[in-house]
């Protein structure tokens, strides 16, 4: 499929360039719509850019309370599109927190709802304002003041400036399309090509899908239709069915990116596809109702009977708001559906390759058996939680400086810690506790309690795992950050875990490949070195607070953060007591007796300062 895409695209783009010199060479009046459409376009992007420079934490906290009913989602999804007017935008913003878990998918679905009304707004601006004022007017001081701030270093005026200019540039877009249809309709009158009844309507919805799949942009599509309707160069009834193909055809930006995307970003491409084509639908078979009804609904409001680009914007609006009232009752069925259609990978579960049942009769080679398969239920844990955190095992165990691993690997992408875990740690992790469970030797026997503290060793590197994943989703909302001490904190969060796991396995190898025995007592200078950064790291965050250099919210998420560190790094280490202990038992008993618990590790710390 992905190689599908891919040859599309090499084949759309050098056919749309062919297609449109031509079109610019057959007629040049053209060019005046076509630089409108480019403008237009350009401004949208400059518009998107200047908001994501806006969502390091606001739009994230926002959304984290608006989507805990099915109300807060859809109003989520109308409002941020409207002040956005981009639906692109918000849908891309729900498919990340979507995969991370912050959200689950009928929450996003009522996002998504909710931004099919939002968008119709766009036709409203422009059929209310945008036609009847010369806004070309507007554009020019906009995009003198916004190219000024894009300039400036400060992130928040460069990106306020990138929001003016992208609605300079999509003002000037419309004049140009405006006059560029006046100018087009002397040379070639387009309304002479126009179709009535069923043939009409279907044709007119493919050209607008086919003309947003080009444009990758429904308000694009939207602004041509409505410009061109003002200056009669298509009929009203073609404008409605141009409509509802840009509303259909704006579902394939989503339905390519999610293509690489995890497979909730594709189940949601799948609601986003399910109901504009639905929608569309509803409105073809219904476009008599929903005339006889714009028509009742216009005269209400003083529109005249002759104002066809206001009375497209309120069908617009109106067949949208029809597709969410149906479809709304049907969203837990919607989820079924796509959940069972749009499966995930069939995950290929490794399984333990030191448990056998010939070693059970024999107590010490049925503890040395455990122990190698604790050891590998160890390493499987340990590369997941470094590529949770975004960080390369193969780096982390290697001769690299690590602070500086840590600022290099910025960039964490979502890592499905649940697909992970299912595939390398819970197969192995219930072989071994069913392994324990069958040893037929009597507690009094001293492997009894070598097993019993390798099936803790076990338990605490799920906990690590489990702890990890906690961690995981305020690492994924940080790269949205603009405030630096926040990174910084989580870079040493980062670099914390990942020190720890290099010198866990220079013991590992230590213990394994040498032969050395490592004394039990030498993981008390670990804990204590854990509790003193534990201590630190608070007092940190409590000064960044207390100096007004984070905000509250943040300070709380990375003190929280900072304990999920804290128990990750704890379960590593008790899990190291263990597994990487190679004395004999007796000595190893008599050591257990005197590890220090979290009280005395106070004791001592205190007497050390």
């Amino acid at each position: 499929m992905n190689g599908l895409i891919i040859m599309l695209k090499k084949i759309l783009l050098p056919t749309i360039v062919i297609l449109l010199a031509y079109a610019l060479w057959l007629s040049p009046d053209f060019n005046q719509i076509a630089a409108g459409v480019a403008i237009f376009l350009f401004g949208m992007l400059s518009l998107e850019q200047g908001f994501q420079s806006f969502t390091g934490g606001t739009l994230e906290n926002i959304l984290r309370v608006s989507t805990d009913k099915l109300w807060k989602s859809l109003s989520f999804g109308a409002i941020s599109t409207t002040l956005m007017q981009s639906s692109s935008l918000v849908t891309v913003i729900t498919i990340s927190f979507l995969s991370v878990g912050i959200l689950d998918l009928a929450s996003g679905i009522g996002i998504i709802f909710g931004a099919n009304l939002g968008t119709t707004t766009g036709a409203w601006l422009i059929a209310g304002f945008g036609l009847k004022v010369k806004i070309a007017a507007y554009a020019m001081p906009m995009l003198v003041l916004g190219i000024l701030l894009v300039f400036q270093k400060n992130k928040t005026l460069k990106g306020l400036g990138a929001i003016l200019a992208g609605m300079g540039f999509l003002f000037l877009g419309i004049s140009y399309m405006k006059e560029g249809f006046e100018t087009f309709r002397e040379t070639i009158d387009l309304a002479q090509y126009a179709l009535t009844g069923i043939q009409g309507l279907l044709i007119f919805t493919l050209i607008g899908i086919a003309a947003t799949v080009v444009m990758q942009s429904s308000h694009a599509t939207m602004v041509l239709i409505i410009t061109a309707l003002s200056v009669q160069q298509i009929t009203y009834e073609n404008a409605l069915a141009l409509a509802i193909g840009s509303n259909v055809g704006t579902t394939i930006t989503a339905i390519i990116g999610a293509m690489s995307a995890s497979v909730e970003g594709k189940r949601l491409a799948g609601a986003h596809l399910l109901f504009n084509v639905i929608t569309g639908v509803i409105a073809l078979l219904m476009i008599n109702q929903f005339i006889h009804f714009v028509d009742v609904i216009a005269e209400a409001v003083n529109i005249g009977a002759s104002d066809y680009t206001l009375k497209l914007a309120i069908f617009h609006t109106l067949f949208n708001l029809v597709g969410v009232l149906i479809m709304l009752p049907f969203i837990g069925r919607m989820v079924t559906f796509l959940e069972r259609v749009l499966k995930g990978e069939s995950i290929k579960v490794d399984q333990p390759k030191y448990l056998n049942d010939s070693a059970m009769a024999f107590p010490d080679t049925l503890v040395l058996a455990v122990r190698q398969e604790t050891v590998r239920l160890y390493q499987h844990a340990s590369h997941i939680i470094l590529k949770t955190i975004g960080l390369s095992p193969s780096s982390v165990f290697s001769e690299q400086d690590l602070q500086q691993l840590v600022v290099q690997s910025r960039k964490i992408t979502a890592y499905d810690v649940d697909a992970a875990y299912e595939r390398s740690v819970k197969g192995i992790y219930s072989a071994i506790i069913a392994y324990i469970s069958q040893a037929s030797f009597t507690w009094e026997m001293l492997q009894s309690g070598s097993l019993y503290w390798l099936r803790e060793a076990s338990r605490h590197i799920v906990e690590a795992i489990k702890d990890t994943k906690h961690l995981q989703k305020n690492l994924l909302k940080m790269r949205f950050s603009s405030n630096h001490f926040v990174k910084e904190e989580y870079e040493k969060i980062r670099y914390q875990i990942a020190d720890l796991l290099r010198q866990l396995e220079l013991f590992r190898i230590q213990a394994e490949t040498e032969g050395e025995e490592i004394g039990l007592l030498s993981f008390d200078v670990f804990k204590v070195k854990l509790k003193e950064q534990d201590l630190q790291m608070n007092a940190s965050i409590d000064a960044l607070i207390r100096e007004h250099k984070i905000k509250p919210e943040e300070g709380t998420s990375l003190i929280n953060d900072n304990s999920y560190m804290y128990e990750i790094k704890k379960h590593l280490v008790d899990m190291a007591e263990t597994v990487f202990i190679i004395q004999q038992q007796k000595t190893t008993e008599s050591e257990r007796e005197l590890v220090l618990d979290d009280g005395e590790l106070m004791k001592v710390m205190q007497s050390d300062n």
